[in-house]
């Protein structure tokens, strides 16, 4: 039983309660100028924002970020919860609007009549349309994803608990939020990528998993990691480890895609008509109706009476 009483405390537990508080003093403001219906469809979707809040909560503050440290392979678990499953129920759950009017109704005009307008926050609206872009999200995704596997940068956030959680941790769930940002609606942000570009996303960062795995695994003939070489109590191997990490980013690496890329391909379907018709377009065939050809003797004029 020891394994799920390790229980430990991480300062984004603070954020996150604050983060809920404002998102419910916003939603109630929202509800008292919107239909029931709308207010009922916000309520549903916050729920889905809820759920991301608590994977991540449970994932710093659980015995899994306790079980991290002595094994590579927990870690792992850790960074798959954090990277994709956590920031794709935060994008599900739309909280954009909510934590916008969590900010009394004066000071929320004057700020963004200052966001937008105001000549001092050019600089602010250029690093904006930068951080939203789908080139920024997705290739800041697999980016970050094999940067902090390096051993160097790996090694580095195990033995300091401030990059570990201020820049290991930070930077996966919040490039993940932009990632996923690019796949999924998030009421009012729409994703700017086609659909074809979407599948294109998320194969691609499959294939990051992929190929880090293979790198972990088949391609290698030890352990990266020399925090995982003498951690006291562990019988099993640094090298083991890493082969059984390596396997879970190789197995969930399609958990993850595979539904998503035939959630996407769904939705361009639907919005294509059909299947068949996606399929035309993707071709660059467009369906017309087959003209009729009429063959016969040739018309006679008709002279004038």
């Amino acid at each position: 039983m020891k394994y799920f009483t390790e229980w430990s405390f991480d300062p984004f537990v603070i954020w996150a309660a604050i983060v809920v508080f404002l998102h419910e003093l916003g939603l109630g403001r929202l509800s008292r100028r919107s239909t029931a219906k709308t207010a009922a469809q916000r309520r549903r979707r916050s729920w889905f924002f809820y759920a991301g809040v608590a994977v991540l909560l449970l994932t710093v503050t659980s015995p899994v970020d306790y079980w991290a440290d002595y094994y590579f392979f927990v870690h792992m678990i850790e960074h798959i919860l954090i990277m994709f499953i956590a920031p794709a129920l935060v994008v599900l759950g739309a909280p954009w609007l909510p934590l916008l009017h969590a900010l009394p109704v004066g000071a929320r005009r004057r700020l963004l009549r200052s966001l937008v307008l105001g000549a001092w926050a050019k600089p602010l609206r250029a690093a904006a349309r930068l951080v939203v872009s789908a080139p920024f999200g997705v290739v800041g995704f697999n980016v970050v994803m094999v940067l902090w596997h390096v051993p160097v940068a790996f090694d580095l956030a195990e033995t300091s608990q401030d990059v570990h959680i201020w820049l290991m941790h930070a930077s996966f769930f919040v490039f993940g939020v932009l990632f996923w940002a690019q796949i999924l609606p998030s009421h009012p942000l729409q994703p700017k990528l086609s659909y074809i570009g979407r599948a294109a996303a998320i194969m691609s960062a499959n294939v990051v998993m992929f190929v880090l795995a293979m790198a972990l695994s088949i391609f290698s003939t030890g352990s990266w990691y020399s925090v995982y070489d003498h951690v006291p109590g562990v019988t099993l191997s640094p090298f083991s480890d890493q082969q059984i990490g390596a396997g879970i980013l190789w197995v969930c690496g399609d958990f993850w895609a595979l539904p998503a890329l035939t959630w996407v391909i769904r939705r361009a379907a639907s919005e294509a008509g059909s299947l068949g018709d996606l399929v035309d377009r993707l071709v660059k065939r467009s369906v017309q109706p087959a003209r009729v050809r009429v063959v016969g003797p040739p018309l006679r004029k008709v002279p004038h009476a």
